[in-house]
This record gives structure tokens, C-alpha cells and sequence, in this order.
């Protein structure tokens, strides 16, 4: 579809698991798009969607091939993405994914030359950094606050997935883990900061060979084997010469590191956890004490997840709505497939460098996304 003014890209969505409740609350907020349809391999799960959002529910393949379909979201399991959006791609329909863009590497740079070859918008999440938080603190390091970025840290640990999810085996698999299931938040941002990413070093263990399951549910009690690492502490160097130390784990049940701070010649700016559309950004001049802003007053910033008791801001689909303004304008999304390349590039190279203990060099440098201004973001709104 070549879109215009005034029309609406047609969604059809592939998975309708947990992540699909908020893509689907949410799209009413933006312009320029509409889910119309879903599936999901499970019918019943796609049935239920159906009736809870009026969609109209489709197996898979009639999803995909269907014409009035201009963009397949892709909200299946990681190891799934690729085949997906492949098959998406190869229908002729734009594709925005959850992430990763693919388990591997190699996966992710077929997917986009693939849209390159056929013209086609190829978008990924996550879309965090274009949330309240993220573009406040891009605001303040485009404004010089801290200088020239020097160093800093980022740090995501819990304690996994198995004492919550019914299901948790596939999160601790090639293709996910700490890195490949959280470290896209947290790299995109810092790419969307601080610019690209050249060269990583790390280590990598993991803390148990098993899991037992807590969580209510049928495999309540039950154990699975973990096939990747789950604790890897890297050294991340970017283009602008900034290093800054990324440690990834589910092997912690309790820390007190800060999710991201980032120094500089002229000062520190901290963000909230960046698997969050908002929280509070915090900036020390030249060693001053921490200024707070809390941005849930700001545009996707206001806490509205989850539904029946909210605590945080989740505003997925974002990004999508973001890609639906590119196709009218003719420019790159800004949660483009270029850019889940590199920052799946830098995961896999994260991996790679922990399991061999050489140092790797990032194959591909993507640009800094363009800044989403405070206009342009509320011109996205209903």
C-alpha cells in the first residue's frame, strides 16, 4: 500500500500471547494505523483476541497472504521472528516485530535486504526510547548536558522468568537469555544516546544448569535445562570513542545498580529502566547533586500498565504508528530493521566474545535515530 494522508495502515497480528494485550489496548491512541485481524497458532488464543478487541480472527497463512493486510505485526516467539517476517516480507507487507529481529545475526541481515529488495518498511522493537524518558534524556544530551560522553554503566538483573511465567523454558534458549531477551532495551537506548556500537568484550556463566519452575500453572514444580548463558558482564565501546560497562543477569535476587548512567566531560545523566516508556531522568552537573524530572507528566510518559493496577508506562505500538508516518514521508522508522540489525549484531558479537574471550568488532555502524521532537510525537495521537 502506498499510504496517504488520512488512511490508515491495516494491521494484521501474527502471536496473540501476553505482549499482544498492549499492543492492541494501545493502537486506538495512534494515527495512521488499525488492527484489523489476527492469528496465532493456538486458535483458540487468537479467537479469544478476536472477540476482546472485535478483530477478526485467521489462521496464519490467510493472514499473511491477505490483501487488505498492509503490515503484519509479528508477536510470536523469538525463534519464530525470522520465518514470520520472512514470509510477511515475501507477501508484499511491511513487518514490525517484537524483539529480537532474529536469533541470529545472519537471520536479521536477510530480513533487511529482503525489504530493501521489495521496498518495504521493516520496523522492530523495542520503541521504549521513544517514550517520555528516552526523549528527555535525548533532549538533554543533544543540549550538551554532560559533554562529551566518557563512560558509564547499564546493568539489568533479576532473577528470571520462572517464578512468574507458566511456561518459561524458551526464555533461557539460544535466541533469548538475559542478552537476547533484555539487552535490546538497553542497547537501543544507548544507541539512540550515545550513537553506535564497535567493538564488545565480555564473560559469560550461567548460574544453575536447571530451572524449576514457581509459577502457577501446569508445569508448576517441574525443571528444564538452560541452553545459553545467563549472567555476562560486557564492555561495550561505542563510535564516539564512550565505553561503558553492560552486565545482563537472572541469576541475581537482589542489587542496587542504577539501569543506566552515562558520563560525561561536563556531567551524569541517569535514566529509568528502559523497558519503560517513562520514569525519572536524573542530571548532575560537574558533580552537582542529582535534578530529578519525572516525566509521567510527558507525552508517553503517564503511568497506564498494567490495566487493573497500573505502575508504569507501556505504550507499545509507538513505534509502529512512528513507521506508518514514515511511509507517508518517505523517510526510515526510527525503530527500524537497520537499526534491531545492529543492536542484534552487538548481542550476538556480546555472546560470541563471552564464550571465546576475544574481543569482537561490530560489522555494521547504523545511525543515530533522528530525535523525536515533542510535535512530532503528539502528532502521532488519535
Amino acid at each position: 500500500m502506498t499510504q496517504t494522508n488520512g488512511m490508515k495502515l491495516r494491521i494484521g497480528v501474527v502471536g496473540c500471547g501476553n505482549i499482544s494485550l498492549a499492543y492492541m489496548r494501545n493502537a486506538p491512541l495512534f494515527c495512521g494505523v488499525e488492527i484489523i485481524a489476527c492469528a496465532d497458532l493456538n486458535a483458540d488464543a487468537a479467537t479469544r483476541r478476536a472477540a476482546e478487541f472485535n478483530l477478526r480472527a485467521a489462521d496464519v497463512d490467510s493472514l499473511i497472504d491477505d490483501k487488505n493486510i498492509d503490515l503484519i505485526l509479528n508477536l510470536t516467539i523469538p525463534a519464530a521472528h525470522f520465518d514470520v517476517s520472512m514470509r510477511a516480507l515475501s507477501a508484499g507487507k511491511h513487518v514490525f516485530t517484537e524483539k529480537p529481529l532474529g536469533v541470529t545475526a545472519a537471520e536479521g541481515r536477510r530480513l533487511v535486504d529482503a525489504a530493501a529488495v521489495k521496498g518495504l518498511m521493516l520496523g522492530s522493537a523495542p520503541d521504549t526510547f521513544l517514550g517520555a524518558a528516552g526523549r528527555h534524556a535525548r533532549r538533554r544530551m543533544e543540549a550538551g548536558a554532560i559533554g562529551k560522553p566518557v563512560t558509564g554503566t547499564a546493568f539489568m538483573m533479576g532473577r528470571g522468568m520462572e517464578h512468574w511465567h507458566p511456561d518459561p523454558s524458551f526464555y533461557y534458549q539460544a535466541g533469548a537469555g538475559p542478552v537476547m531477551d533484555m539487552g535490546p532495551y538497553y542497547l537501543t537506548m544507548m544507541v539512540n544516546l550515545i550513537g553506535p556500537i564497535r567493538r564488545v568484550q565480555a564473560v559469560a556463566t550461567s548460574g544453575q544448569e536447571e530451572r524449576l519452575i514457581t509459577a502457577e500453572g501446569r508445569k508448576q514444580g517441574t525443571t528444564f535445562k538452560v541452553g545459553t548463558p545467563t549472567s555476562v558482564l560486557s564492555l561495550l565501546e561505542f563510535d564516539c570513542g564512550a565505553t561503558v560497562t553492560f552486565g545482563t543477569s537472572w541469576d541475581v535476587f537482589r542489587h542496587s545498580n542504577h539501569p543506566i548512567e552515562l558520563h560525561g566531560t561536563e556531567g551524569s545523566l541517569r535514566l529509568p529502566d528502559p523497558d519503560n516508556f517513562g520514569g525519572s531522568v536524573a542530571l548532575s552537573s560537574r558533580g552537582a547533586p542529582w535534578q530529578e524530572t519525572d516525566t509521567s507528566g510527558d507525552l508517553f510518559g503517564a503511568v497506564n500498565w498494567p490495566i487493573a493496577a497500573p505502575d508504569r508506562a507501556n505504550y507499545r505500538m509507538l513505534g509502529l504508528a512512528d513507521l506508518a508516518r514514515a511511509i507517508i514521508e518517505g523517510r526510515a522508522p526510527r525503530a527500524s530493521g537497520d537499526l534491531a540489525l545492529h543492536v542484534l549484531e552487538v548481542m550476538e558479537a556480546i555472546l560470541r566474545a563471552g564464550e571465546t574471550g576475544v574481543a569482537q568488532t561490530i560489522a555494521g555502524i547504523v545511525a543515530q535515530p533522528k530525535e523525536l521532537r515533542e510535535e512530532e510525537a503528539r502528532s502521532l495521537l488519535a
